[in-house]
């Protein structure tokens, strides 16, 4: 089928549709990942966002259901220059196009992504729509124009989970999920779902962790009823600025108990720390960022998926250390407080996909608890 991609700017790419027939706004993002295409479509940071695959041959390897980093594909649609009609993996339940067909989302290839990638590179993120059913270009301009913008937007609560629950399941196999007895958690850790990955539980869990999954709106009492032995602030998507429930009660539960925040959680400490937050021109979405390590002079080639970042310029330089800094446009990347059990990334620890250069922050974490009981 006939697909189109409509810029807010006029700009118009014309290919074909998979997936399945329909029509989605978003946010235009360019992803530089070689592989995870499944992952990255799972992870509730995209919501709100067309995500570009720079990477020109996806779909080869197909779709399982261990590989998704939430219950469902958040990301609204997927720009592609070329989806594999064979999918050649003994994982593999289900073609790309089938899968996207099963949860509803469009799909576009056969574009020039390369063109497409360079003009947001050039011009900025900007709202779009992917239609298999309207053919007509001005009239998906205009709906491009009339669709929501991302600054001010809450999505976290949107994408949030609606109620508590527990997970222990840790990392596996990749055939399938771990068996066998789940040792004793040395650590109970409550985690704010501001659009949580899967993966970032089972680094958790994988390290002695208990973990209560909560709300994005529950409160700094209710979090400390539970009786963590330390708190996590998720990713997520959207501005972090109108999230003023969230930034509150970090506020209120900071040196009462250790956090550790990573991409939207770590823009949330930036808030309650008192700071400013701002929106790139194109965002950091890809496996193969890298970022230098302040305190040990080493880089770390990470995974990142945000669209905001903290000023680092309007952090209180009495309070807080800055830790990591992006060595492609020198954007803050992560800061820990002088004297509270306190720190916090822009990336993400936990890959899924992308390297596991950053895994000791896991291991950090637990000290940091650790040492917080002592």
């Amino acid at each position: 089928m006939q697909a189109i991609l409509a810029l807010e700017d006029g700009r118009v790419f014309r290919g074909r549709g998979y997936g399945a027939a329909g029509e989605r706004s978003g946010e235009v993002v360019f992803n530089t990942s070689l592989s995870g295409y499944q992952e990255i479509l799972t992870d509730p940071s995209y919501a709100g966002q067309i995500v570009v695959l720079t990477y020109p041959h996806i779909g080869n390897y197909g779709t399982n259901p261990l590989d998704s980093e939430s219950v469902r594909p958040f990301a609204e649609g997927l720009v592609v220059r070329e989806i594999s009609e064979l999918a050649s993996n003994w994982r593999s339940v289900e073609d790309i196009s089938e899968y996207l067909a099963h949860y509803g989302l469009p799909a576009i290839s056969d574009i020039d992504t390369r063109a497409l990638v360079r003009h947001l590179r050039s011009y900025g993120a900007m709202r779009a729509v992917l239609s298999t059913v309207d053919t007509d270009a001005e009239s998906l301009v205009r709906k491009a124009k009339a669709s929501p913008k991302m600054v001010g937007l809450d999505l976290a609560s949107r994408v949030s989970v609606a109620a508590p629950y527990e997970w222990v399941e840790r990392s596996g196999p990749l055939s399938s999920p771990p068996t066998g007895p789940v040792p004793p958690a040395q650590y109970h850790v409550v985690a704010y779902d501001y659009g949580i990955k899967h993966n970032i539980l089972r680094r958790l869990a994988d390290h002695g962790c208990r973990v209560t999954v909560v709300p994005a709106k529950t409160s700094a009492e209710d979090v400390l009823a539970l009786k963590p032995d330390g708190v996590f602030l998720s990713n997520g998507p959207g501005d972090p600025e109108p999230l003023r429930y969230a930034v509150r009660d970090v506020r209120a539960l900071m040196g009462r108990v250790p956090i550790f925040g990573i991409c939207l959680g770590h823009q949330i400490i930036g808030l309650a720390l008192g700071g400013k937050t701002y929106k790139l021109k194109f965002g950091h979405h890809g496996g193969n960022h890298p970022v230098l390590n302040l305190e040990t002079q080493k880089v770390e080639i990470t995974a990142q998926n945000h669209g905001f970042a903290v000023d680092p310029d309007s952090l209180p330089s009495s309070d807080v250390v800055l830790t990591h800094r992006n060595l492609n446009d020198d954007t803050l990347e992560g800061m820990r407080h002088r004297s509270l059990p306190l720190f916090s990334v822009q990336y993400h620890p936990e890959a899924s996909p992308g390297p596991h250069d950053s895994a000791y922050l896991f291991e950090r974490f637990v000290r940091t608890m650790e040492e917080f009981k002592r």
